[in-house]
């Protein structure tokens, strides 16, 4: 908003006037027919003058499981039981970060013509991307029911109230992330090939394609490196999914048995999804607040 104020008959002074967080928020909030103008622009755009349309979005996480699966259990043998299940558990919390992320990134570069010439919270560029993404989550949660369907697998029930947390916290978190290095990649456009490197290694600190308790326990026998490693929103999120879709703690084969998952109470996991939402909550702030500053010299930049 710019306000012109008269100083004197032959001078006028230009003030730009500052909005607080919860304006912020309330603008953003006011164009979320926008936010879904633009999620559908964004899927139509992805599949434009495709035959095969959103059966791709079921395709390519289906054709990743069978690559990870032929890898880690016709290779390497893995011990875990039903492989398939539990590796598509953690995928679909991990896709839904990844693909959010690695997008938002050049959001506000890829829309700059949009940017310099209609006025509106230029975070829902960002916000977009997630959108986009949660759409590809309920696609490959589909597909995951449908496996664990065929294979005739339980998920656990009783515990089931816990994915409604984590749900929250990975949506919140992966928005904090996408709003800020949206923001950022207009200066550095570095960005968003940094993030492709640190995703990949982000996705092997996080139990995915292994038993955090299985392996990561054994080795991190130093307990601060443990809670280091915990500190990574993305792996208690992950093996919160794993806790209620997945849900074996432990098997016993062959007079051997072995825990899957941490015996980590249900407490446990409200506190660490408690702390992962302050923490998000924290770090949305902090987004919002970096790119309003950053806002407004996006026109030179673009």
């Amino acid at each position: 908003m710019v306000v012109r104020t008269s100083v004197t008959s032959d001078q006028i002074r230009v003030v730009r006037a500052q909005k607080g967080l919860k304006s912020r928020i309330s603008e953003i909030y006011s164009r979320r027919e926008l936010l879904v103008f633009l999620v559908k622009k964004e899927l139509s755009t992805k599949y434009r003058n495709s035959t095969m349309g959103f059966a791709w979005s079921m395709l390519n996480p289906a054709f990743m499981l069978g690559v990870w699966y032929f890898v880690f259990q016709v290779v390497m043998r893995t011990t875990i039981p039903d492989f398939v299940v539990y590796l598509m558990t953690g995928l679909i919390a991990w896709n839904f970060f990844a693909v959010s992320l690695q997008s938002s990134s050049a959001a506000v570069v890829e829309n700059a013509g949009l940017v310099n010439k209609v006025s509106f919270p230029r975070e829902v560029l960002a916000l977009a991307k997630v959108g986009q993404a949660m759409v590809f989550f309920v696609l490959q949660l589909s597909v995951l029911i449908i496996t664990m369907a065929i294979m005739r697998f339980v998920p656990n029930f009783s515990q089931m109230y816990l994915l409604i947390p984590a749900v929250i916290d990975l949506v919140l978190f992966t928005s904090a992330l996408c709003i800020l290095v949206s923001a950022l990649n207009v200066y550095y456009r570095d960005i968003q090939h940094f993030i492709e490197v640190l995703l990949f290694g982000w996705f092997f600190g996080s139990p995915i394609v292994y038993s955090y308790t299985a392996t990561l326990a054994t080795h991190l026998a130093n307990r601060h490196l443990t809670w280091l490693y915990l500190a990574n929103p993305m792996a208690d999120i992950g093996m919160t999914f794993d806790r209620v879709l997945y849900g074996i703690v432990y098997y016993k084969t062959k007079g051997v048995g072995a825990y899957i998952l941490p015996t980590f109470s249900t407490t446990w996991f409200f506190g660490m999804l408690g702390g992962i939402f302050l923490g998000s909550l924290i770090l949305m702030l902090i987004a919002l607040k970096v790119f309003q500053k950053l806002e407004v010299n996006f026109a030179e930049e673009l």
